[in-house]
């Protein structure tokens, strides 16, 4: 999945950290697993078809997905991450 939204240019970086353990409730049982946290660089307007990439990839019938806003970052990163995703001229 990483590979495929480079390749389609939804992100300009992604970090794979895991193995983790995962404790949740699903379906009213509770449950545990061995997971990965994916951490994906994109851009607000990137967002709807970044999540339908993953939805349509990912194994689970609800994997978690969730948006976190940029408080602050350095200027540069910012710039790479938009010039990154925005090959496709999509952004403005």
């Amino acid at each position: 999945m990483a590979r495929s939204l480079l390749q389609k240019r939804l992100s300009a970086c992604i970090q794979i950290l895991g193995p983790i353990r995962s404790f949740y409730r699903w379906k009213g049982k509770e449950e545990e697993a061995e997971e990965w946290l994916c951490l994906i660089k994109t851009t607000q307007e990137l967002y709807p078809e970044l999540e339908a990439v993953i939805l349509e990839q990912h194994p689970y019938e609800t994997p978690e997905i969730v948006a976190l806003p940029v408080v602050r970052g350095s200027r540069g990163y910012l710039e790479w991450v938009r010039q990154e995703v925005d090959i496709r001229g999509k952004l403005g």
